[in-house]
């Protein structure tokens, strides 16, 4: 990022010796916003639900409004599923389990995932545009990370198809559940939607599928990948709509499993409802993750990882690294290189591919972003707040950085899912470990140091589902990912992915 930083702040204010037309016409084609075409893709005037493999409307005809983050401006009215869609919705995906689906050959279920896999990729540049303007996130981000991983994790589904017998050890036969419920969040819909889906059909699975109300698109358009990759109907269901929808699916009684990724508070009322039905339940929730950064720590990587860290997506991720530590005799330092660090990021337009922190995902999400920092400056914490300049439509918020926090203050310990940084001070490991584990939430963490001993130590001290060694926020679809405590239960990823989807029977 360090090269996109220095484009950006030179590129404000062209080159001396540019004069005149010439002049002019080089600086507009050296700096001028080089911007992703909005025509690469076609957003309709009005979406249905995808049931049994065919577009339909709502039953009682209701539907919601779509916003461009960016602008605020309207882009499309979407289907909302009320609970005749859900139930006609789980019908058809019950139907393609006992038909087709479960008792398909391991083999020829890999074949659709590697279609799906390969589709997503050829229109890769569509759904990532689509990404950017649906959800807000900088178009390097949609191209260069969310959607590679989520053909990476058909890709890798794929393989393990036919290979389930040898996933599970000790004379055990895996079995598919049968109806999985799928609900993803807001920040990353492509992603996660590929996260679920592909484990539950490569262990015989079928689905029914609910994008996040403001982030709906790219799950629409990934209906049209099933299509050409001839998915049987029914395998894959999308329903969309708000928290009635998502309610009326994640209690169905006709549902097996459910997945969810979202908010703890959320997870909570999806647990009471699964504890009803007896649905077997993994919990993806959120997170206020530590990066620790020590002493010895290589600092220029140090400070890229904790600008990756907590600026990634807007901070709109839930292991973000929220909260960073550091070691007294580099606080100082590293802090004033930090903010330097954050003065060369670029806040603007999602499509412009110089950007590097887009637009907030929603009013509301912006209003609780900066209620909470009204509450961390009334607790005596000092902010910074990069001087970059915001687009004067839409939601944005600057980078934010607040010292002179401890851990009981909220915004050290409320998730504030925004590009907020609360800092911290220590002195030794064990007490990097205590303010780092001084949480509700047990998703993520990150050191920082030269020392392999001290990481080995830190990593089994902390009480976080993944931790990362001199860096972060670094995924690939053979890592397991999940969390502990309030940020939830069950892994997502690797052969671990698998577990959650399958029954063993005794194979004796």
């Amino acid at each position: 990022m360090n090269e996109n930083a220095t484009s950006n702040m030179t590129g404000t204010t062209g080159g001396a010796g540019t004069t005149g037309v010439a002049g002019v016409a080089k600086r507009f084609t050296e700096y001028a916003p080089a911007l992703e075409s909005r025509s690469i893709v076609t957003i309709r005037s009005e979406y249905g639900l995808w049931i049994a493999g065919e577009e339909r409307d709502a039953e009682a005809g209701a539907a919601f409004d779509s916003v461009d983050p960016a602008t605020g401006q309207h882009l499309t009215r979407i289907a909302e599923a009320s609970q005749a869609d859900v139930d006609a919705a789980v019908a058809a995906a019950r139907s393609a389990y006992e038909n087709v689906w479960r008792d398909m050959a391991p083999a020829n279920r890999a074949r659709y995932l590697f279609r799906i896999a390969r589709l997503i990729q050829e229109r890769a540049r569509e759904f990532a545009v689509l990404e950017s303007i649906d959800g807000g996130k900088p178009i390097r981000e949609s191209r260069d990370v969310d959607v590679p991983l989520a053909a990476a994790h058909f890709f890798y589904y794929a393989g393990w198809a036919d290979k389930l017998p040898w996933a599970f050890t000790g004379g055990v036969i895996p079995r598919p559940l049968g109806v999985a419920a799928q609900i993803i969040p807001w920040n990353f819909p492509l992603m996660m939607a590929a996260w679920k889906l592909a484990p539950a059909l490569a262990c015989g699975n079928t689905v029914v599928l609910k994008p996040a109300e403001t982030t709906s698109l790219t799950a629409l358009l990934l209906t049209e990948v099933l299509t050409e990759a001839e998915l049987p109907p029914g395998v894959v269901n999308i329903v969309t709509g708000g928290a009635s929808t998502g309610a009326a699916l994640a209690g169905h009684r006709g549902i097996d499993k459910v997945a969810f990724t979202g908010s703890t508070e959320v997870g909570r009322s999806i647990r009471r409802a699964t504890a009803t039905t007896g649905a077997r339940l993994t919990l993806e929730l959120g997170g206020k993750s530590a990066q620790i950064v020590f002493e010895d720590a290589p600092m220029d990587q140090a400070i890229e990882g904790v600008v990756r860290g907590i600026w990634f997506n807007q901070g709109h991720v839930c292991c973000a690294g929220s909260r960073l530590l550091l070691q007294e005799s580099i606080a100082e330092e590293f802090s004033e290189r930090l903010q330097r660090r954050v003065e060369g990021l670029k806040v603007g337009d999602p499509l412009d591919k110089n950007t590097d922190i887009g637009a907030i995902n929603s009013a509301e999400q912006l209003e609780k972003i900066e209620e909470l920092c009204e509450v961390a400056l009334s607790e005596g914490a000092r902010m910074y707040r990069s001087s970059a300049t915001l687009p004067a439509q839409g939601w944005y918020c600057a980078p934010t950085i607040f010292s002179g926090v401890d851990t009981s203050h909220r915004i050290t310990n409320e998730e504030v899912f925004g590009p907020v940084l609360a800092q911290m001070t220590f002195r030794t490991p064990a007490e990097a470990v205590a303010k780092a584990n001084a949480t509700p939430y047990g998703l993520a963490a990150g050191v920082w140091t030269d020392n392999g001993a001290k990481i080995l130590w830190m990593s089994q001290q902390l009480r976080a589902g993944v931790v990362w060694a001199n860096s972060y926020n670094q995924f690939d679809p053979a890592s397991p990912f999940g969390g502990m405590r309030e940020s939830g239960f069950g892994r997502e990823g690797g052969r671990s992915g698998l577990d959650s989807y399958v029954t063993l029977e005794d194979a004796s």
